[in-house]
């Protein structure tokens, strides 16, 4: 039988969220029903409610989520109810042309659903990246469902659904940052300190921390950054340059995303290093640079597409890591908040007061 739950939706585009009625259908083939025990609140579902994604209202948001599966429809045999399960927005399909090359982490025909959930007057409702987890529950795929160890801190594991793992994998898989790589990451929020936890992990030194809020570079220091550069005050390319012995970092990770900061990403790097691009432009950004310039720079400029992950492989090893001590996952849980609380956690988020609040469900 459908259920009716609550769920924090999105009617129209830049109006305030609000907690409501929603249905949960029963599974179908290939489908899970996931009673979430926690959900991050990512800037991702920001731009859901301000319309920076598409204008298909109204939105379930939240999918940075982990919880427990309910029920499981036909054909699923990978998880059954009871599981303790982290979602993922990559259900990776085994068919289209990167996975068959082997590359399934870049899998270009990801699952999502296919029934939907609804309003209780029937209105469908668009689950924000496949997933729509401000709910008591919440219909995805079952291939968007990774098994990790069920001792873990749910308001923990869920953030590798999203935001710690771009970071993490942006360092770790795009970057490939290994022992004794000198590092710098430009943007010290969640997606940034992650990458810098990632890179501490691979045993990058120096690992440089960039950002105009003190805040957040120290933020940075206690994830693991070893310097920090305070962009409002200092050249950040310059002040790079000055502490890799006058090269530049080995591999420099852009976690905001906006034209100014690539530009000081590309130039702060050395001779053949990488740029990897983590943060997400909007479409309207544009960079104008000399073409001589990309020749003469050598190296790799790559966009990591969800920190390069697979969800299967990376979720429980890191869950590991974090269980051993070696990865402080909790560091990034600045507060525990109900389904009530979103708007309000929007609003801190975008002050830049927390790394992550977490709905508690």
């Amino acid at each position: 039988m459908p259920q009716q739950v609550r769920g924090v939706i999105a009617r129209s585009e830049g109006a305030p969220v609000e907690l409501t009625d929603i249905v949960i259908p029963d599974p179908g083939p290939g489908e899970v029903v996931v009673a979430v025990a926690a959900c991050g609140v990512c800037h991702t579902d920001l731009t859901y409610r301000d319309g920076g994604i598409n204008d298909e209202f109204p939105f379930l948001l939240g999918h940075e989520a982990a919880g427990t599966v309910e029920s499981v429809g036909e054909g699923v045999d990978s998880v059954q109810p009871g599981d303790f399960v982290v979602l993922n927005w990559r259900a990776v399909c085994g068919q289209c042309r990167a996975c068959k090359r082997g590359r399934p982490q870049y899998c270009f025909d990801t699952f999502n659903a296919t029934q939907k959930m609804t309003l209780t007057d029937g209105t469908e409702l668009s689950p924000a990246l496949g997933i729509g987890a401000f709910a008591d529950k919440t219909l995805v795929h079952a291939g968007q469902c990774t098994k990790v160890d069920p001792s873990t801190d749910p308001a923990v594991a869920g953030l590798l659904g999203c935001g710690v793992m771009a970071g993490i994998g942006a360092a770790v898989n795009t970057g490939g940052v290994t022992r004794g790589d000198s590092v710098a990451v430009i943007g010290c929020g969640g997606v940034g300190d992650a990458a810098i936890a990632g890179a501490r992990l691979a045993g990058a030194s120096p690992i440089i921390a960039v950002d105009r809020d003190p805040k957040k570079l120290d933020w940075a220091v206690d994830l693991g950054a070893t310097h920090t550069i305070n962009a409002a005050e200092t050249d950040a390319v310059e002040a790079i340059q000055e502490l890799t012995g006058g090269f530049g970092a080995d591999v420099v990770i852009d976690a905001v995303g906006r034209p100014e900061t690539w530009k000081q990403a590309f130039y702060a790097r050395d001779l053949a290093g990488k740029v990897v691009l983590v943060g997400v432009p909007t479409p309207d950004m544009r960079l104008e640079m000399p073409m001589l310039d990309f020749f003469s720079h050598g190296g790799a400029l790559k966009s990591s597409w969800y920190g390069d992950c697979l969800p299967e492989r990376d979720f429980p090893m890191l869950v590991d890591l974090y269980e051993q001590g070696r990865l402080p996952l909790d560091k990034f849980v600045t507060e525990r908040i109900t389904l009530e609380d979103v708007e309000k956690a929007f609003h801190t988020m975008h002050a830049g007061e927390v790394l992550r609040s977490v709905v508690i469900v």
